[in-house]
């Protein structure tokens, strides 16, 4: 794919797709999810590869090669490869939480990359190449590093785990003719992989190798304590507004919502299921007429979807899979997030009566 290398010289024939041919072969149609959907952004070097290893997995949405981890806007293809932007070839995958876990997602990256190495993959060197997961929230970047210490632990290889993990920047798609690349060039595909070296790496090293089993990853905090009940109940429960906003994804006027100038010194929950989601004390007025936040309270019970950065990404709870509202990269430090949340959504919690409703552990956060 981009290299001079003796190993992949064979490839120059029919390697001509990089210049831009989009002929040949389609892909599977992509399957849907019926609920809230979360994203990866994973970095292990040329993202045909990476791509296709997702592109048929259980529960994944959609996998899209593009780029991320520099800061010029809209980078092209030609700009990445002279691995001077500080971009990475990442491709973003989409997939159904209640189906595969971030978890499981990592542990099918792991296998595709050789994750010792610090300057690229395999055939193709250069910062571009190197391997790295964007984490999207501090749930992610928790999950990240307790799989990377798994997979350390295991002593598969002699040198240490060395896939960087980052927190996400502005996500990129590649154009189109990277996409989908192994369903339009299969022939041309299945060459490079071998003659780069990956391949083979994946035969040798990765064949018969157990998962890398993050026990604590799979299962959420507060399972079982919280609970989503069943559709006719949420309709009895919530006012019309809250039904279509937490279940249908719809938004409720601006400056005419119960929260957007609420001042009180309390803790905001799902208003379905009850899961601690903000605090006051991370409230601002971002003067857009909706509750605003720097962070979250709980971050296992704030989950993003559908996004392709941390800019105008849905957000929804964990349990309740309750649409929340959006993220935007525009907030006050120290963070620098904006969370734009439906008031029709959540629920508010008095300070006062934080140990009445069993929240008790959050009063510390008002003892000043």
């Amino acid at each position: 794919m981009r290299t001079s290398s003796v190993l992949v010289f064979l490839l120059l024939m029919t390697l001509a797709a990089c210049g831009g041919s989009d002929a040949a072969g389609t892909s599977a149609p992509r399957p849907t999810a019926t609920g809230p959907t979360e994203t990866a952004l994973l970095a292990g070097g040329c993202f045909w590869c990476t791509e296709a290893a997702f592109d048929d997995l259980p529960g994944v949405i959609e996998a899209v090669p593009g780029y991320t981890g520099g800061d010029k806007p809209n980078p092209t293809y030609e700009e990445v490869s002279t691995g001077s932007t500080g971009y990475f070839e990442t491709v973003q995958v989409r997939f159904d939480p209640a189906k595969i876990s971030y978890a499981r997602i990592l542990d099918v990256f792991w296998r595709q990359i050789d994750p010792t190495d610090t300057d690229g993959q395999f055939a193709d060197r250069g910062s571009q190449y190197r391997a790295a997961i964007f984490y999207l929230n501090e749930s992610q970047r928790k999950i990240a590093e307790a799989s990377k210490a798994a997979l350390d632990a295991t002593h598969r290889f002699d040198k240490p785990v060395a896939a960087l993990i980052v927190p996400a920047k502005t996500f990129y798609r590649a154009e189109e003719y990277h996409q989908d690349y192994h369903a339009k060039h299969p022939e041309a595909y299945k060459a490079y992989k071998y003659g780069s070296g990956r391949e083979p790496f994946i035969e040798r090293v990765w064949k018969d190798a157990p998962p890398i089993v993050v026990p604590e990853a799979e299962k959420p905090k507060n399972s079982g304590k919280y609970e989503k009940p069943g559709d006719a109940e949420i309709r009895r429960r919530l006012t019309p507004l809250q039904y279509e906003v937490t279940q249908h994804g719809a938004t409720e006027p601006a400056f005419d919502n119960a929260y957007w100038n609420n001042h009180d010194p309390g803790i905001y929950v799902d208003v379905v299921t009850g899961e601690p989601l903000f605090s006051s004390t991370d409230k601002f007025d971002s003067g857009t007429g909706w509750p605003s936040f720097s962070r979250v309270l709980e971050s296992e019970n704030v989950v993003q979807s559908q996004g392709s950065a941390l800019e105008g990404v849905e957000v929804h709870s964990h349990v309740g899979s309750s649409h929340l509202g959006h993220l935007f990269a525009d907030g006050p430090a120290p963070t620098g997030m904006r969370y734009c949340i439906d008031s029709a959504s959540i629920r508010f919690v008095p300070a006062s009566d934080l140990e009445a409703q069993g929240l008790g552990k959050y009063k510390k956060l008002f003892s000043n």
